[in-house]
């Protein structure tokens, strides 16, 4: 068997043109070669896999090339790699400045790359501070680490710092395709950006997936083998799910969903995909908004295909319970019902059913039919002779829609209920929904309220009326409404009916009867501008006596010859 090297070292770039999505900092260590503006203490930091070390490398080769070697030629005895996870003791640091006053045999630099430096010890830093500071001419040292912020602050600034970026998939997926032409290897576009996907800005990581699937399928790469062989969830799988979502199949969903995990896949991986299959689809209904989309060509117009089916608002509901799915997922103790409980709640969204709550609460007419009640478009009211009303009704047994009334003086229309009322009790849930029946049906009543007489009220003829529905109240057996009447005396106020009470239930219970009442007062009055201003003044309460004392007084004030009476006889209160 031959000996196999791997793509991430086969492919290393050797010059700063071929390293992958490091412009800023390939442009910069240029220019800074050419100017000789190169500091003598670099920090390479950023993610794994994105070039921190290549560059440290072709950067030490750059800076000891004089233009008259070869391009093979590496330098080897100038450059000096060291690992400080393995060299973190304050020993090695001591070696290493001891090595340091040598200066080259050839070449003009020596140049130190010290990878993964955030793994030196404490002493080990404090021990390299001042040749770090103070490096001879003819060293340079490059520091390279994936996390910055274990270095202490003094080293940081003793250095000249530059930040590697993640690789963008479209950056990798380029790559790939390159070394896919260089293999011979016939690659789909899809497959390629899934490999890259799954890199997570790695090119070293996407190197080493794309070997493990040339290995799996060959030199034909298709989206399906690179699926099954790095174990992720199709686009297919989200496509034909978001299509049972929006056309509300719940069990097709569910069984599609069982699929998925009979495939070994995990729920709250499919929830999360889910999720960033809603962004993807949001992303894709507006134009300017479709370059955020990192898919391949083929997948983009799927993509739009199904934008356009799914309405912004769907897509946001659904991103919210996708969501909130996933938040929940690991403190669940029942993971797939949680999962598929939010599938049914994403497959209801759109679902114009029963279940589906209003907040407006209409009432369709079809309820009014159902109860027999027909609402009644009151006209004009005109006065009208005994002969033209018979003239002006049909002889028929049908209900008439629009009947004229003979107005002697204008009254409230009522409604026609065909069924008979009952008498319920004031407190039963019956009695509540016929009250709010009725308020409904008033609602359909049309009243002409310009020509409605206006004549002027005095107070006597109001408290005559107000009198007179009391003792209305009193025949019909409302005593307590009666009573509650009785213990204020209303006062005119231009066309207000002030009354005030002492305490907040009284007032709430006038305002629940207040619909008739006023009915009988303006009738009674002629004065169809009558309205009710009902207050609440707790110091009313004052003129009640509790105390035989208060009692006293009162019949005092009726009486002041109980005065006289008292001090008589001698008598005590």
């Amino acid at each position: 068997m031959e000996h196999f090297v791997v793509s991430a070292r086969k492919y290393r770039p050797q010059t700063f043109k071929d390293v992958v999505g490091q412009q800023a900092i390939t442009n910069t260590l240029l220019n800074a070669i050419e100017n000789n503006h190169l500091a003598q203490a670099l920090l390479f930091t950023g993610p794994r896999g994105v070039g921190k070390t290549t560059c440290a490398r072709i950067l030490a080769k750059m800076i000891n090339s004089d233009g008259n070697t070869s391009e093979d030629e590496d330098f080897a005895f100038n450059i000096f790699e060291l690992d400080a996870a393995s060299n973190n003791s304050v020993d090695d640091i001591r070696n290493l400045t001891d090595q340091v006053r040598i200066p080259p045999q050839v070449g003009k630099y020596k140049v130190y790359i010290i990878d993964e430096v955030h793994m030196l010890s404490q002493a080990a830093f404090n021990a390299f501070l001042k040749t770090l500071e103070e490096p001879p001419k003819h060293c340079v040292f490059i520091l390279a680490t994936t996390e910055k912020h274990k270095i202490i602050p003094t080293i940081l600034s003793r250095c000249q710092i530059f930040d590697f970026k993640r690789i963008t998939v479209k950056d990798a997926k380029e790559y790939l395709k390159y070394i896919a032409e260089e293999q011979g290897v016939t690659a789909e576009d899809d497959a390629l950006h899934i490999i890259a996907q799954k890199a997570d800005g790695a090119m070293r990581d996407a190197l080493s997936i794309f070997d493990r699937v040339v290995s799996f399928s060959g030199k034909n790469l298709t989206r399906q083998a690179v699926t099954e062989n790095l174990n992720v969830l199709d686009y297919e799988t989200y496509f034909t799910s978001t299509d049972f979502i929006l056309e509300n199949k719940i069990p097709e969903l569910l069984i599609h969903f069982n699929t998925v995990l009979s495939k070994g896949f995990d729920g709250h991986h499919y929830i999360a995909g889910l999720a960033s299959h809603f962004r993807d689809l949001l992303v894709c209904k507006n134009p300017s908004t479709i370059e955020l989309l990192e898919v391949g060509e083929d997948t983009k117009i799927k993509y739009v295909e199904q934008a356009q089916k799914a309405s912004q608002a769907f897509l946001i509901k659904g991103i919210d319970i996708a969501n909130d799915c996933d938040l929940k997922y690991k403190n669940s103790k029942n993971q797939r019902l949680l999962v598929e409980l939010a599938l049914m709640q994403l497959a209801s969204i759109t679902f114009d059913g029963e279940k589906k709550n209003s907040r407006h609460y209409i009432i369709p007419p079809s309820y009014f039919k159902a109860k027999g009640i027909v609402p009644i478009p009151v006209s004009k009211p005109e006065l009208k002779s005994k002969a033209e009303e018979k003239k002006s009704i049909p002889q028929t047994a049908k209900p008439v829609e629009e009947p004229v009334m003979e107005v002697a003086e204008p009254v409230i229309p009522k409604l026609s209920i065909n069924k008979p009322a009952k008498v319920t009790s004031g407190l039963s849930l019956k009695s509540i929904r016929e009250k709010k029946e009725h308020q409904i049906k008033q609602m359909d009543v049309v009243i002409d309220e310009e020509n409605l007489p206006k004549e002027p009220v005095t107070q006597e003829a109001l408290i005559e009326a107000w009198n007179s529905y009391t003792a209305t109240l009193h025949k019909k057996g409302e005593k307590i409404m009666a009573s509650i009447m009785e213990m204020e005396v209303p006062k005119l106020e231009d066309t207000a009916i002030c009354i005030t009470y002492s305490n907040n239930t009284s007032k709430i219970e006038l305002e629940r009867a207040q619909y008739p009442l006023l009915a009988h007062l303006k009738k009674a009055c002629k004065n169809y501008d009558l309205h009710l201003n009902i207050t609440v003044n707790e110091e009313v309460a004052k003129k009640y006596a509790f105390t035989p004392l208060e009692k006293y007084e009162k019949l005092k004030e009726k009486n002041p010859n109980m005065d006289l009476l008292k001090r008589t006889f001698g008598l005590d209160i």
